[in-house]
Parts: C-alpha cells; structure tokens; sequence
C-alpha cells in the first residue's frame, strides 16, 4: 500500500454531515467520497428541510422539549439543548452559502409544520427539495476552497492506529488500489445503515460501514437496534423507494386504506403523531390487507406539481397522478438513530476518531427520532466537528497499525441480508425472527468470510434481541411493553456487557 500523510483532518463521508467538517476546518482537509458529491448521499435525497426555532412564537427550548418527548426517553438533554440553541444560526449559515431557503412575505424563513412538532419549524425549499439544493450550495463551497482536497472515488475499508490504540488514519481502497492515508485525525461521516433493509427510503450503498470500521478499532457504539422507519415510502415495486415526505401530512394529506377510512382517526393532526405510530398502523392496515394510501387530492390536489415537485415527478415516473390517485404507501428503514457513541463536537470513545451525521449516535435523537432534526444536526455539529478536528494534533511518529480490510459480500449474499433484515429487523420484531437473522449473519460470515456490513447488521440484530421491551423505533411483538426507566445499549468491542446496561 502507497502511504500518503495529510496536515488535516481525514473526512470519510461527502453528504452534508461531511462538507459541513470541512469547512469549518480551519486548516487543511481531505474529504473521501466513493462517488462523486451529491451521488449516493442520504441528505441530497432529503425532502423536509432543517428543523430549527425561526418563528416569533417559537424557541430553542420549544424544540428541544420536542425532541426529548419524541425520543422516547432516551434523548440527551444536554446534547439536544446544544443543537437548538444553535438551530437559527445553523439554518442561517446555509442561507449565507446559498442555499435557497423558501421565504415569506416578509423576507423571513418560511416553514412548515411536521409530525410532533408542537410548532411550524421546518425551513423547506421548494416545498420537497431541501436536502439536495442544500448539499449543492455546500459543494460549490466545497469545490472552491483552496484548502479543501475531494477525492470522489475512495471507499473506507479500515482505521489505522498507533501502538496506543489512537486513530492516526485510514485506509482507503481508489479504484482497486489501497492508500494508507495518515491523518492527525479522522472524521466518520459514512451515513446510516439504510442499504441493509430490503425495504428503504435511502441509498442502499449505505452499509453502515463506517459504524463496523468504528467497531473495529474499538469505538463505543450506541443503541444500534434504533432504526426509524418511515411510514410513507411510496410502494411501486422500486429499491430504494420513494419518499412521500411527511410535509404532505404537514399539510393536510390523510393516510387512508382501500375503503377510504383514516388509519389513524378522522382528528385533523391524527396523522401527525410520531413516526413510530404512523409507521406500526400504516404497517397493521397492510398487514390486515387493508391497504395503505397517501390521499392528497383534496390537500394539496393541482398544487402538487410545484409544491411537492420531488413527490410528484417520483409518482408520475411510476405511473401515479398523485392529484387524481392516492399514493399507496409502506413502512421502509429510513434512519439510523443508534451509531457510534460521539458527543457534539464529534468526540468519540477513541482518541483521533470523530463520527457526525447519521453514522454517530450523540443522543439527539434517542429511540425515535423528531423529524427534520437529522439535517439540523448533520451542519451544526458538522461545523462543530470541523472546530475541534482540526485542532486535533495528537499524532504520533510511528507504529501505524492497519486495521483488516474486510471482503465485500457477493451480490446474492447481500440480497439474502437484505431480506432477513427487513423481515425480522424491521418494523415488527420478536425473539424468534431476530435469531434466525443471527443465525442468517453467522451462516453469511461463515461462507463468505467477515464483512463490514455483517458486523453492523449483527449488532443491530443483536441489540434488538437483547431489548426485551418496546420503545420508539423499536417495536417487540413478545415485549409489547415499554419499561419505566429508559436505559441505552451501549456495546464496545471486547467488552462483555448487558445489551441494556445504563
């Protein structure tokens, strides 16, 4: 392997979470992407926009006693009190590097209102398009900062270390040809774990890579058996599936089944409970042969196609006049709110190793993430990451210790993965589902060797099994009940420990 020492931070990751670290490095940084920025990135395919206190009748502490009561008891107080407070600042920041923002009347943010929000705080553009106007404003910035280097062709394959165990680096495979690249600090920002499920709204190139490198070197990992599902992915037959975001509910679209009946009550906001909810009795009315529907013909009829452009043009490709048909919809992995343990400023359990965006777990979103908050917090603890990586000067001179590059998994090997996960990880899960997904992840390992994917999937599936209770995103059809004290899994490589220790 060709050794390549970098002054500056190491960004694995190109999505919002990742140029966000890199410009607000105040030195030098490298950013590795497999593709090129705004490919195979969950925030470019994001379609509520960034949650934040922006109207006079809102405030950071609103938001924030949100997100505490839509993440199950699990949210960090304080970790949450450090995003919203910095919400304004954060949306106005991307405001000032171009990101065209809706606006009102009065030249103000315009925003919108989403599920468990108790108020309208959800800076959109153009209606459904926040997420890839955003990340282009932030890779034209990206692309002309003299010092900023893009390479959008690597892959993470492993971590390096020193003889003390610090995180000094990366290898990272080009084109077939593996680069040790050392680094007085590394910053995961690899994304979710989304591409594991059959069934999902995001890239699946996302493998939740990065979390099993993390996992590898020893990294803290937290409540990985949180996965959020989103309950309206449009169902027409495509992987990933499309997105009917949860602004169309924010508008008044209803969720209805074959019969025309609401599945969740005729109340105007029934629609807007948490995700957690909406997502279970979309998945009841299917599994009962109800059927499951978006219904916007009244809400938002012959606006659609320039108030919801994204959502329309992903119908009418599938054949579906949104303005005419209700959109049958499903419940598909959206987010993973668990990942490697980090604290705002990006800190992990490793010293020299940083995680942001959907790929770390800092305790904002706890079992059940408040919607909108994901790109909320990918730029502001971004910028906060790019601060403290940069001034992260702790490498050592020598002793680089590589981590083992791992093989992939063939394709049908990846498929049966896949499968398992959303049958037996998904929205519904039981004891004997989740062991026979074990058992799936052991005979895949066995055949195919080691992989970083099957790292990941294990640990989400054994999490899960170990949480013998429901909550939030995580739903146990033999553990139906929620227990009284709220505790996190919290995992560590080499470390024997209950899956629910506090």
């Amino acid at each position: 392997m060709k050794r390549i020492h970098h002054d500056g931070p190491l960004i694995i990751g190109g999505g919002l979470a990742g140029l966000s670290v890199a410009l607000s490095v105040p030195g030098k940084a490298l950013v590795v992407s497999p593709v090129p920025l705004l490919q195979a990135a969950s925030s470019a395919w994001a379609q509520g926009g960034v949650a934040a206190a922006l109207s006079a009748d809102d405030a950071p502490a609103l938001h924030a006693a949100d997100t505490l009561a839509a993440g199950a008891g699990l949210v960090e107080v304080e970790a949450t009190r450090a995003l919203t407070e910095d919400g304004r600042a954060t949306v106005e920041w991307l405001a000032s590097l171009g990101a065209p923002f809706d606006r009102d009347e009065q030249g103000g943010f315009s925003v919108s209102l989403e599920a468990a929000h108790s108020r309208a705080r959800v800076a959109r553009v153009g209606g459904d398009g926040a997420g890839r106007a955003i990340l282009s404003a932030l890779v034209t910035s990206v692309r002309a900062a003299s010092n900023i280097e893009v390479w959008e062709d690597g892959r993470l394959r492993s971590l390096i270390q020193d003889a003390s165990g610090r995180v000094c680096g990366a290898v990272v495979d080009r084109a077939g040809r593996l680069f040790e690249v050392i680094a007085p600090a590394v910053v995961l920002a690899t994304g979710g774990a989304g591409g594991l499920f059959g069934k999902t709204t995001t890239p699946v190139a996302l493998l939740g890579e990065g979390l099993a490198a993390a996992w590898l070197a020893g990294a803290e990992i937290l409540d990985p058996e949180f996965v959020q599902f989103h309950p309206t992915a449009i169902d027409v037959g495509l992987d990933p599936m499309p997105l009917a975001t949860e602004a169309l509910r924010g508008e008044g679209a209803r969720l209805i089944d074959t019969e025309g009946r609401f599945l969740l009550g005729e109340a105007d906001d029934a629609d807007l409970a948490p995700r957690d909810v909406v997502a279970r009795a979309v998945h009841a009315a299917r599994s009962a042969g109800r059927g499951a529907f978006l219904d916007a013909r009244k809400a938002i009829g012959a606006s659609f196609p320039h108030e919801f452009p994204a959502v329309f043009a992903a119908c009418m490709r599938a054949g579906l006049d949104p303005r005419e048909t209700p959109i049958p919809v499903a419940a598909a992995a959206h987010y993973h709110m668990g990942g490697i343990a980090a604290d705002p400023d990006g800190r992990t359990s490793v010293p020299g190793l940083f995680a942001v965006g959907e790929c770390a777990a800092t305790g904002v979103h706890g079992a059940n993430r408040l919607a909108s908050n994901s790109l909320l917090e990918a730029a502001a603890f971004g910028r906060r990451t790019g601060r403290a990586a940069g001034a992260d000067v702790g490498l050592t001179a020598a002793g680089f210790i590589a981590g083992p590059v791992l093989s992939d998994l063939p394709d049908d090997a990846l498929l049966t993965l896949r499968t398992a996960m959303s049958d037996h990880a998904g929205l519904v899960r039981d004891a004997k589902g989740l062991s026979g997904l074990i058992a799936t992840i052991a005979a895949l390992d066995a055949e195919h060797g080691p992989a970083l994917p099957l790292i990941t999937a294990r640990l989400i599936a054994e999490a899960a099994l170990a949480r013998q209770e429901s909550r939030g995103g995580h739903w146990r059809s033999d553990w139906p009940l929620t227990h009284p004290v709220a505790v996190h899994t919290r995992l560590r490589r080499g470390v024997t420990a209950s899956a629910m220790a506090a």
